[in-house]
């Protein structure tokens, strides 16, 4: 069963431990993560993005497999399954597919717009039970074609959109998706003290957790975040596994084509990345 993310994320935030949002692509990413939040006894977060969504034949079809996969592998820990970066129209496409959370991103629009969106995105939600995150600031790095350098939200705008009643709150300390460049510059801890200061307990999301330091995530981890999103490691791991399983030439011996074999290093490659955030986080056995 699917749950809202708000009490994993409350209790992660009175906790000092972040949840991780590991972002699923296909059936192996699913299964690897869901078996192995449930062996680390750890609530997670799935998130799709829209192009995932597309990718895998609409969100009714992931709602779908996700909830007869906890079925199927008797997941008893909390799962949330969550829109990422969602447009204003995904986002009713996704409260209607069944998922449990979902993501406004409405940090494109004027402040005044992305407030209103989000006041009413704020009372659907509220009504079925489903958490809401907001986002404040641009986040860097390329995410469905916009490119962004990793600005910094401002506090004040980040209490005006806590204060709307969102769930969980996504704001822009620095970082970016993807891979970090060579010139970065790193967390703004300072941007992140003043807006943990003044939203209060409302638990922050930090995007891009691939490729940040852990005296980092740890420091981030400390001032509030208590959400923290991986994407591109798990791919990275996984195209890396697969990468060296050809390379050695199995997928030539016996029945090493078969994609039960072929994609299986992957899967474990997956399994070992989230199983380190995971620790990194701190949310083991905090189901």
């Amino acid at each position: 069963m699917l749950v809202s993310a708000k009490e994993m994320l409350t209790k992660a935030k009175a906790g000092h431990y972040a949840v991780g949002q590991f972002n699923i692509n296909n059936l192996e990413w699913t299964k690897a993560i869901l078996q192995t939040a449930q062996e680390l006894n750890s609530p997670v977060i799935l998130g799709v993005s829209e192009g995932a969504g597309k990718y895998m034949c609409g969100f009714k079809t992931v709602a779908d497999m996700v909830k007869d996969m906890i079925d199927e592998l008797k997941i008893t820990v909390p799962v949330a399954l969550h829109l990422d970066h969602g447009t204003y129209e995904a986002c009713y496409k996704c409260i209607d597919a069944g998922f449990s959370s979902i993501m406004f991103d409405g940090s494109h629009y004027p402040i005044e717009e992305n407030v209103e969106k989000t006041t009413e995105l704020v009372k659907v939600c509220a009504e079925k039970g489903l958490s809401l995150e907001a986002e404040v600031g641009a986040i860097g790095g390329e995410e469905d074609g916009v490119i962004g350098m990793g600005e910094c939200a401002d506090p004040d705008e980040c209490k005006m959109i806590a204060d709307l009643g969102v769930t969980m709150l996504a704001a822009g300390i620095g970082n970016i998706h993807g891979k970090y460049p060579a010139n970065w510059q790193g967390l703004s801890f300072d941007t992140l003290a003043a807006i943990s200061d003044k939203v209060g307990a409302m638990p922050l999301v930090l995007h891009g957790g691939t490729g940040i330091p852990e005296d980092m995530i740890k420091r981030a981890i400390s001032l509030g975040v208590s959400k923290i999103n991986v994407n591109t490691e798990c791919q990275l791991a996984f195209a890396a596994a697969v990468r060296k399983y050809v390379e050695e030439g199995k997928d030539l011996s016996g029945k090493g084509f078969d994609p039960r074999k072929l994609l299986a290093p992957g899967v474990e490659a997956i399994k070992a990345t989230v199983r380190e955030k995971m620790e990194l986080f701190g949310s083991v056995g905090k189901a």
